[in-house]
């Protein structure tokens, strides 16, 4: 009992630091959030509880609220499917055995890395209708490009367009579930003498379908939290077209002064990103598959 309870002592000891930081900087910080949710609190005069009023303005008086989650979600719906799509194209074409991969690799992974702020410039200048390099480019044959993130038209599929810069970063995690891909696999479907598509369908997606389960997970999140777009680029417009629905809780919390109710909406993302990933994980069951599991 005695080596027992010293092994217990110094695994508390040795986790610890990572128990504090998550008391103080993540739990405690939720509860807070949640307390605050319960208030009407400006920042500036002491807080007042209303109960859950905030909640209720939100489902019954802010129109802003379910504008703000329908951009969200519609950028979500398009941007999480075409980024899977594209990162595991490029990465398919990425994991051939020819000269050169690792700096084409090296390439496509760098705009995953460069810094957000400096990325929505470079596109609010390729987004600009009169000296953006997307209409230069489309004049040359005659055609009369749009207003792209000035136009409300063409502001969210401009930020979707956007959104595949950064595919490099899931290309990596791609090509990670590829290289796991037994080539006995491969041999063994050649010699049952399936072509490219039925290698695809057959071997490649089910292996990799840990990895579809990883970056689908991963989209989500990141989709639903969408922020520096809308901060940086449009101010939510053109006519609410872009407002997000963290860019408008962060409106209300730090524009407005309405800390009780931005916390409100903070657990209303809380919920719905929680939600989605507990039926993603619940559902993973039926289609992803673990190479050695026996179902």
């Amino acid at each position: 009992m005695n080596a027992l309870r010293k092994e217990a002592i110094w695994f508390y000891a040795l986790i610890s630091p990572w128990l504090i930081g998550f008391l103080v900087f993540v739990l405690g910080p939720m509860i807070a959030s949640f307390i605050i949710s319960l208030t009407k609190w400006d920042l500036l005069t002491p807080a007042k509880f209303v109960g859950f009023k905030n909640y209720e303005k939100a489902l019954r008086l802010d129109p802003l609220f379910w504008k703000s989650l329908k951009v969200t979600v519609v950028y979500s719906v398009f941007s999480v499917p075409l980024g899977l799509i594209f990162s595991l194209a490029l990465a398919l074409l990425l994991n051939q055995a020819a000269w050169g991969m690792r700096l084409f690799r090296t390439i496509f992974y760098m705009p995953a890395v460069v810094s957000g702020v400096s990325v929505m410039v470079l596109w609010m200048w390729i987004f600009n209708p009169q000296i953006g390099l997307l209409n230069t480019v489309l004049g040359y044959f005659g055609i009369a490009g749009p207003g792209w993130i000035f136009d409300p038209n063409w502001a969210m599929p401009s930020l979707v367009i956007m959104s595949l810069w950064s595919i490099g970063g899931g290309m990596i995690i791609w090509l990670a579930g590829l290289k796991g891909i037994s080539p006995t696999l491969y041999e063994a479907a050649n010699l049952d003498g399936a072509n490219a598509w039925q290698k695809f369908r057959g071997v490649t997606v089910p292996m990799l379908t840990p990895t579809i389960f990883f970056n689908l997970v991963m989209g989500i999140v990141g989709a639903l939290q969408t922020f520096g777009q809308a901060y940086v680029m449009t101010k939510g417009g053109p006519m609410n077209s872009t407002l997000f629905f963290n860019y408008y809780l962060f409106q209300n919390a730090f524009e407005n002064f309405s800390m009780g109710y931005a916390s409100a909406l903070a657990w209303f993302l809380f919920v719905i990103i929680l939600a989605l990933t507990l039926v993603v994980v619940k559902s993973s069951d039926a289609w992803v598959y673990y190479e050695g599991e026996r179902k």
